[in-house]
């Protein structure tokens, strides 16, 4: 059985229905019995703020994809161990590598690989660019029009389809070969915001534009999603230079044996999504 959590956000509900296309018996984590997942998949609810939440959701795991981030790792990861789980899957972030560890987002990643590798348990490590799917913010812009302002907008990233990082995840959770190793994962192409306007106004036959907002906007913009200290972790990133996410990673398809997917694939593939103006989990 594999356990896999955040089962209703982009990787994991990806993540959920690879497992099931190959056969494996899947149980998806959910913080309550309002997650939709697909027919065929165990549900369990539990926390993972709250490890002693999650006995129930490990009987019988051998494997667990596991998001980062918490406030507990180590007493995360301790609960996973006693349940004698056999096999941890890790997501994390690429700007772990060579970041400054005076980063909140780094430190926060860094935490989390720390508390992995120190857990007694065999692990694998993905460490993704930043995702497609994060263009689902745009939402509420395209619903009103078809201008889309967006910060950062000289800093190409070399996004990644959630499904890659599923893929992935599939192939190597509960697999010996990849024990140990810390796994970066990148889309095919490195794109600026205005590009990705393009890219997905064709996707949705609209006559997009693209204007970049000022820093000072930018931090406005994010200060509505984000806490203090996430918001100045990526205007170091993005406006200070601390994190390149534009280089081009093979990973995808040395582990998968097929191509990591383009932005206008993805964009083509969640058209509807943007039809229909629903936000996604990440």
């Amino acid at each position: 059985m594999i356990l896999v959590t955040g089962a209703t956000g982009n990787v994991g509900r990806e993540l959920v229905r690879e497992l099931l296309r190959a056969g494996r018996p899947v149980r998806a984590l959910v913080r309550g019995k309002e997650g939709s997942v697909p027919a065929g998949v165990e549900i369990a609810v539990g926390d993972l703020d709250r490890p002693e939440s999650l006995g129930a959701a490990l009987r019988g795991v051998r494997g667990v994809f596991l998001l980062g981030g918490r406030a507990d790792m180590p007493g995360l990861l301790e609960e996973i161990r006693r349940a004698g789980v056999e096999h941890v899957v890790l997501l994390t972030s690429r700007s772990v590598v060579g970041g400054n560890p005076t980063n909140a987002i780094v430190a926060m990643w860094t935490a989390s690989e720390a508390a992995v590798r120190s857990s007694g348990m065999p692990w694998t490590i993905l460490r993704p660019s930043g995702y497609m799917s994060n263009a689902l913010r745009w939402l509420a812009q395209l619903r009103a029009g078809d201008l889309i302002r967006a910060p950062f907008a000289d800093v190409p990233i070399a996004l990644i389809d959630p499904q890659d990082i599923a893929a992935v995840a599939a192939v190597v959770i509960g697999s010996d070969q990849h024990h140990g190793s810390s796994c970066e994962l990148s889309g095919p192409e490195a794109l600026v915001p205005a590009e990705q306007v393009r890219v997905l106004g064709t996707a949705l036959g609209r006559d997009l534009r693209f204007e970049g907002q000022t820093e000072a906007e930018a931090r406005e913009e994010l200060s509505k999603i984000f806490p203090p200290s996430l918001v100045e972790a990526q205007l170091r990133f993005f406006a200070k230079g601390e994190f390149d996410d534009s280089r081009i990673a093979a990973t995808v398809s040395e582990i998968t044996g097929r191509p990591a997917g383009t932005f206008a694939q993805w964009a083509r593939r969640h058209a509807n999504r943007f039809a229909e103006g629903r936000e996604g989990s990440s």
